[in-house]
Order: structure tokens, then C-alpha cells, then sequence
């Protein structure tokens, strides 16, 4: 997930959908089941939507506000977006229109506790997680057991208590159907056609195969990585008197099933996109490369804090660069290239003016990546600065003024704004360019990264 840009921008509007009246008890559920699963970002994310959802009168935001507040960057937002949509508790709907996007994220509860341990992925995810201790633990906390051995149901089913009354019921009110709980788990990878060929109908029936015990089937095989051969020996084993496949069995048999001909150790689920991200770092990537991964998802004030060692920006460089995303709508990266290109350039200022005129020119010119507005910087060098000098003019006095235009020192600026195939002999000296690789590998070193921007 490189190019991130590409699925969220910062500039990307969002609205909240929000169940009712979320409890205490959800939050417990949140806190206790689900954040070992997904880590700390994503039910951050979570309990973020949940507060503004609270708002009814909130309108459209934008991901730069997601990322101000949660001090993530746009990649970080997108990764914990992702998280809550593959366990179930985030619902995200997406309208592309022509020079924008805007998203619905539908906020869902959680799974009641009894649902969560019953579920064979996130119970064993859960177990993998927290250990068998901790475990144990929560489950004798939130499903606590009731021996119903010497008892007899006797619940009153829907048609003993009701009966039907002809009245016409309006369609759309038929239609409102409240929306499945759970997570988004698809199992139409596994083959069934397999499964079945094995198993003959005098030994498994074909009504023991429910849609319930098919589901279930696909999950614990995605879960211990069985093969249809494999799951057939484990329906057999979980098939009961009365031929039927209940899920406690099936959990059960292929539990055993796994500790016997695979490994006694619980299996693990893991990211995919964790592993996408280690094999990209692995394979090799220039440096700028690097840099321009780093300009597109990182957010403007740690870029500027970066650019200064690692101090505090001032508030009017902060609001400057908020306003170039928010009112402007430019993308993350090429704001993030205009302050690094103007504070190298102007010993380590950021002139309103300076800025806002290149930015009027690259909003003109349709940026939308970090890299188109480093390849147009490299080109219009001259021109920008020519804007400098004159915006350094108008803001002096005379005497200051004709010193400038006399004898006013050279620019600095970063090698990575020349191309390193150019061979043009006005190309400034070494001597009087910054050593941009020295100062990103400060940052690198500040953020603990290795030399790796991520």
C-alpha cells in the first residue's frame, strides 16, 4: 500500500452514520475483545466516529480533521479504516464525483460477547491475542454459565403467542430490514463440489449441510488452513446421532483435527497488508521514492516539524498549511512539497505571500501528487525564484531593497529538485545547495525508522 493517495485523501469529505445509543457495555466489548484484534489506531478511529457520530447536527468533514485529531497519517487513517471494516464494526460507503470524493462510514456495534466467543475466527483470533489465561478470564466475566441440565425449556414460539391479521403493510416499511451483524466474510472460494464428492449421502446427508453449518465449515477451514479433502474428516467426525452438524461440533472436531495432524499451537491471523508493507520494504527503493511515499502520507505539521529539527511549528504555519487542504482542497502531498520547497529555499521561513502564489499556480496546473509538484518545481525553479526576490523586495525597505538586487545571496535549493540525469552546466554548485538526503536522515533517525520512511 504505497500509493495510498490513491484509495483516501485528506481532502476526501465523510459523514458519520451512527446507531442508537451506543452503551457502556459496547464500549467494554470494544476495549476488551476487539482492540487486541485490531491494535490501538483502529479502535481509536472507532471511538472517534462514535463522538462525532453523537453529533446530529454535524455536517460533512474532511480526513485531514480525522488525521489532526488522531495524529495519524493518511496511510494510518486508511489501515485503521480497513481494520474496523474486516471485523465487522465499520461500514463504508463511497460517491465519486468529479473533483471530489465523499464517504458514509456506518458506525456498528459490536458483537454481544456469547456471538463473539461463538464465532470460530475471532474467538480463536481473540485466544491467539490475549493467551489462555486472559482468555478464560474474559469469557467467565461476560458469559457467565447456567447449568439448565434438570431444567426443561418451555419458551413460547412466535406463532403460539400470535396469529396472523390481514392488513396492508407498506413496502418500503418491508424493506426496512435491519442490516446483518458481523463481519463481511465471504466463502465462496471454498469448494463445496469437492467436499461433497467425498462424502456420500448414506454417510452425510445433504440436509446436515445448512447454510449455518456452511458457513461455519468455510470459516474453520480459511481459519486452519484445511483443504475440502481435509474438512471432510472433520464433518464426519462432528456429525452427531441425529445426523446433523451442530457448530459447537464442528469447532470441535476441527480443533482436534488441527492439534493432531498439524500443530498444538493455536494459529495466528495476520494483516495482509502487513505483509505487503514488508515485502515492499524489502525490495529496494531509491530515495526519493522514499521521500515522495513519506510527503504523501504524512501530515503537513510533522512535515514542517521535521524540517525544523523536531520543534514546534508556529500557529500561522500550521493554519497556512491547513488552509491550502481544507479551503484550497489541495492533496496532502503537494502541500507538503510546497513547505519543504519554500522553507529550503528561504532559509527555513514560510512567506504567506511566496507561498500562496505558487500555490494559486499549482492549484491552476491541477497537482495531484507529490511528485508532479516536485517535477514542476524543478522545471519553474527560475520563475519561483524570481517570485522570491520580488516578494523579498516588496517586503523590505529601499536600502534593503537595492542590496538585494546587487548583492543578495544565492538560494538554496534540495538536490532532489534537479534531476539527476540533467547535465546543464547552469545547474547551482554543490557548495551552495542543502544536503537534503543529510536532513532526512535526521528525521529518519528521529522517528526511530532505520532509514526507512514508511
Amino acid at each position: 500500500m504505497v500509493q495510498m493517495y490513491k484509495e483516501l485523501l485528506a481532502t476526501d469529505h465523510f459523514e458519520i452514520a451512527l446507531p442508537q445509543a451506543l452503551s457502556s457495555n459496547e464500549r467494554q466489548l470494544l476495549t476488551l475483545f476487539y482492540q487486541p484484534l485490531t491494535g490501538s489506531d483502529p479502535a481509536s478511529l472507532y471511538l472517534t466516529l462514535w463522538a462525532e457520530g453523537e453529533d446530529y447536527t454535524a455536517g460533512k468533514m474532511t480526513h485531514y480533521y480525522l488525521m489532526n485529531v488522531l495524529g495519524m497519517s493518511v496511510r494510518e487513517v486508511f489501515e485503521a479504516r480497513i481494520a474496523l471494516e474486516a471485523i465487522g464494526l465499520l461500514r463504508t460507503w463511497r460517491k465519486d464525483e468529479e473533483d471530489s470524493r465523499t464517504f458514509i462510514y456506518e458506525v456498528m456495534r459490536p458483537l454481544e460477547a456469547r456471538e463473539f466467543f461463538a464465532d470460530p475466527l475471532l474467538s480463536m483470533f481473540l485466544f491467539s491475542k490475549i493467551g489462555e489465561q486472559a482468555y478464560r478470564k474474559l469469557r467467565n466475566r461476560f458469559c457467565k454459565p447456567i447449568d439448565k441440565q434438570e431444567y426443561q425449556e418451555v419458551t413460547r414460539t412466535f406463532t403460539d403467542v400470535y396469529k396472523p391479521v390481514h392488513m396492508q403493510v407498506p413496502q418500503d416499511m418491508l424493506e426496512d430490514r435491519e442490516i446483518e451483524r458481523g463481519y463481511p466474510f465471504y466463502y465462496g472460494q471454498f469448494d463445496f463440489d469437492l467436499l461433497r464428492a467425498g462424502l456420500s449421502e448414506q454417510l452425510v446427508p445433504s440436509s446436515a449441510l445448512t447454510a449455518e453449518a456452511r458457513l461455519m465449515i468455510a470459516k474453520l477451514a480459511f481459519l486452519y488452513k484445511l483443504s475440502p479433502l481435509e474438512m471432510q474428516k472433520v464433518v464426519i467426525m462432528a456429525l452427531d446421532d441425529t445426523m446433523k452438524l451442530p457448530t459447537e461440533r464442528l469447532k470441535k472436531a476441527a480443533a482436534d483435527y488441527y492439534k493432531i495432524t498439524i500443530s498444538k499451537e493455536a494459529p495466528k491471523l495476520a494483516k495482509t497488508f502487513e505483509k505487503s508493507a514488508a515485502s515492499s520494504s524489502a525490495s529496494k527503493r531509491t530515495k526519493e521514492q522514499e521521500l515522495l511515499d513519506y510527503l504523501e502520507t504524512t501530515p503537513p505539521i510533522q512535515v514542517l516539524r521535521d524540517i525544523n529539527k523536531g520543534k514546534e511549528p508556529l500557529s500561522a504555519s500550521v493554519q497556512l498549511a491547513e488552509d491550502l487542504i481544507v479551503k484550497h482542497e489541495m492533496p496532502v502531498g503537494v502541500v507538503n512539497v510546497l513547505l519543504e520547497y519554500v522553507m529550503l529555499t528561504t532559509d527555513m521561513r514560510l512567506p504567506k505571500n511566496y507561498v500562496e502564489r505558487i500555490a494559486d499556480h499549482w492549484i491552476r496546473k491541477n497537482l495531484k501528487t507529490a511528485k508532479e509538484a516536485m517535477e514542476l518545481a524543478r522545471q519553474e525553479r527560475d520563475k519561483y525564484a524570481k517570485w522570491k526576490a520580488e516578494n523579498e523586495t516588496k517586503a523590505n525597505s529601499p536600502q534593503k531593497q537595492s542590496y538585494k538586487k546587487s548583492g543578495g545571496r544565492e538560494e538554496k535549493v534540495p538536490d532532489w529538485f534537479y534531476k539527476r540525469d540533467a547535465e546543464s552546466s547552469t545547474a547551482p554548485s554543490p557548495v551552495t545547495m542543502v544536503d537534503f538526503e543529510a536532513e532526512r536522515q535526521k528525521i529518519l533517525q528521529k522517528l526511530g525508522q532505520d532509514g526507512q520512511v514508511n
